[in-house]
């Protein structure tokens, strides 16, 4: 591994690197990272239209296939711009907190970062227009994990005034399908402001490892089978507690 930058903004401890293997592959990839390790962007040097992660497939994999000619998307993380590079031809407004982050993947990803807006996404959601968002792309967190205002009721409340009808929200959070309070209280929380909710989960090793979960709700019937995005599979969370605003 040949470490490229470190810095420490407010918010996370950043690292990027290039490293010969990840997820078991060998390769010449480009990554950054938080200081809890968890990959949050990674490039193939080799071949640089490729999307490396895995659950970023699968998030690009069910927009394609719930709305294959979506016009405008809002995605609250930016990583390495991943999403927004991919889909290049269509409106992709983004949020991220830490412009430290923003200027590493111009640095070192070449990330579009044009339509990137600096500050709270809660907030910079709040700026958008009622009913006029095809897709809300969640996908933010510090080394601590999700922020708790970007997945409380009153967060997906706001979600669903600004997707259009039929729009929805994709949500990747960090758990275990069984037994998991968080995910538990996620999947109770949002299922009050959408009326049809799926949650999928990539493949792991152990079924008690914590993989990546894509929560995915909408106001209208979600036309998703599992064999549309290949690497997912269906889990049904349990109830858990409500997540509120403090």
């Amino acid at each position: 591994m040949s470490i490229l930058e470190t810095v420490t903004s407010p918010y996370n401890d950043i690292t990027v690197y290039e490293t010969n293997m990840i997820d078991g592959l060998t390769g010449r990839y480009r990554c950054l990272r938080f200081a809890d390790d968890a990959v949050q962007g990674a490039l193939d040097l080799k071949n640089r239209q490729r999307v490396v992660l895995g659950y970023q497939r699968a998030i690009i994999g069910l927009m394609e296939t719930l709305e294959p000619s979506f016009e405008n998307a809002f995605v609250i993380g930016h990583g390495i711009g991943t999403i927004a590079d991919f889909f290049r031809d269509r409106t992709v407004k983004t949020a991220e907190i830490d412009e430290a982050i923003v200027e590493l993947s111009r640095k070192y990803f070449h990330s579009r970062a044009d339509f990137v807006a600096i500050g709270d996404g809660r907030q910079l959601l709040g700026e958008e227009l009622p009913g006029t968002l095809d897709f809300i792309i969640l996908d933010a967190f510090t080394d601590k994990g999700t922020p708790l205002h970007l997945m409380s009721s009153g967060f997906f409340q706001l979600a669903a005034q600004k997707l259009n009808p039929g729009g929805a929200i994709l949500f990747n959070a960090m758990g275990k399908p069984k037994n998991d309070r968080l995910v538990d209280a996620i999947h109770t929380t949002i299922r009050k402001s959408f009326a049809y909710v799926k949650v999928f989960s990539l493949p792991v090793e152990k079924e008690t490892d914590i993989r990546n979960m894509i929560f995915v709700g909408s106001d209208k019937p979600l036309a998703l089978r599992v064999k549309d995005v290949p690497g997912l599979h269906e889990v049904v969370p349990g109830e858990g507690h409500l997540i509120q605003d403090h």
